[in-house]
């Protein structure tokens, strides 16, 4: 082969490779830009995709592809937002937290993480993304946790308000499975901009009344959070709503359409899907001890899960007291002192990872070391019982639900907020 011939040869395979690089880059171009960060057309492929997967699945017609497009970049804005605000606080969630999280996970689907892995693969989906959406979607909601939590203040006053309320209720409330469409009107909109609105908000309740689909209508047209789920807020009672939705369902019946309401936000269409009641339970309580350990720069996850073994080995063999092991290594400042003991206690408060693993034991038996959202632990199961708990019951749903509205409230104006003050970008589609 003469040199002319290499050198053309060289020519074809470079031309080919730069054409294979530009298809690649004009495949996964950027369609939006939030600060100094990107939302990739790959991105918002793979939420379409998602999102018609499960359309699918329960049979629901969608909308054009250019709306889901929109829905679907607007809601990886507000990640990519929320990813940063979480880089800038230093927040990050480790393999083994987020390993603990895929478990349950799995576990409520009756299996283990290969399992799940399977299943998600037979689904189509790369398990390692779907891995990484778990731990975005973990970081982001403990971001919006730290965030909003401090926004919500509850007063006594409103607690006992709301307990002579609870008070007068039947023992089987109702609750609601709501459907929720917001027509959104832009902040310091003008009058005309907010009659815009409201005649697009009265077009979509005139289009359920003539029977379309609530949730293919709400993935067109909602700007709620729960857009691309079909606005399926899910089951709530009037006091976990906010404080519109609940005056707004007072009385409805099901599949009744409700609205507009109007807020600040916009527009609210609201959906009475289904009602049922609510049943009362006696409370099971638990009383424990446990010894806490937190991973640092200092202590590896996997130094600090073998130290904690090495302490259940030696608690085992009788050559270690609990309460004195716990008063020197614990990092839960709350129990320590106490010889790391909680008093007896409603096990669902806990976060699920001390949950689960505590109700699995036997009376006195000591758990393996296992991870939670606050670090690695061992933990003891002292006593448990069924306890009558109503009056507690009582002051602990009242600021339960009262929380729950007030977060939801917040939670909202918060994203708000962030997003207005950020740097955002949408590039129209080609």
């Amino acid at each position: 082969m003469n040199f002319k011939k290499l050198l053309w040869v060289a020519l074809l395979g470079l031309s080919i490779h730069q054409n294979a690089f530009a298809e690649r880059m004009l495949i996964d171009k950027v369609v939006a830009t939030v600060n100094d960060g990107v939302v990739l057309q790959s991105e918002v492929d793979q939420i379409i995709a998602r999102v018609k997967e499960q359309a699918k699945q329960q049979n629901t017609e969608l909308p054009s592809d250019q709306t889901l497009r929109i829905q679907a970049i607007d809601r990886l804005v507000d990640q990519t937002l929320m990813l940063q605000l979480a880089g800038r606080m230093g927040m990050e969630i480790s393999d083994a937290q987020l390993d603990q999280t895929l478990a349950s996970i799995a576990a409520e689907q009756g299996g283990t993480i290969a399992d799940l892995r399977k299943t998600i693969e037979a689904g189509g989906e790369n398990f390692q993304e779907y891995r990484e959406q778990i731990r975005k979607e973990i970081t982001i909601g403990q971001v919006r946790r730290v965030n909003v939590d401090r926004r919500v203040y509850i007063s006594p006053r409103e607690i006992g308000n709301l307990q002579k309320i609870l008070a007068e209720q039947t023992g089987s409330a109702e609750e609601f499975d709501l459907g929720h469409i917001l027509v959104k009107i832009p902040s310091k909109a003008t009058p005309e901009e907010i009659e815009d609105a409201r005649t697009r908000a009265n077009k979509v309740i005139e289009f359920l009344n003539e029977g379309k689909e609530f949730k293919r209508i709400a993935i067109a047209s909602s700007s709620g959070p729960k857009a691309l789920e079909g606005g399926q807020l899910g089951w709530m009672s009037i006091n976990e709503m906010p404080s519109l939705f609940a005056e707004a369902v007072k009385g409805k019946k099901k599949d009744e359409i409700i609205g507009p309401v109007r807020s600040g936000a916009g527009f609210h269409i609201l959906k009475v899907q289904d009602i049922r009641g609510r049943q009362v339970v006696e409370t099971t309580e638990v009383r424990s001890r446990h010894i806490l350990i937190k991973p640092s720069i200092i202590l590896s996850e996997e130094k600090a899960k073998e130290m904690l073994a090495g302490f259940a080995k030696d608690l085992r063999d009788g050559k270690a007291d609990f309460a004195e092991l716990a008063k020197e290594h614990s990092e839960d400042p709350g129990s320590a002192l106490k010889g790391g003991e909680y008093d007896w206690t409603d096990p669902t408060t806990y976060v699920p990872a001390f949950r689960d693993t505590l109700m699995s034991l036997e009376m006195n038996e000591i758990s393996e070391p296992f991870r939670s959202s606050f670090g690695w632990h061992i933990v003891q199961l002292l006593g448990k019982r069924v306890a009558d708990k109503t009056e507690q019951a009582k002051l602990n749903r009242a600021h339960g639900l009262l929380y729950n509205r007030k977060f939801k409230e917040e939670a909202f104006k918060w994203q708000s907020e962030i997003r207005e003050q950020a740097h955002i970008d949408i590039f129209a589609a080609e």
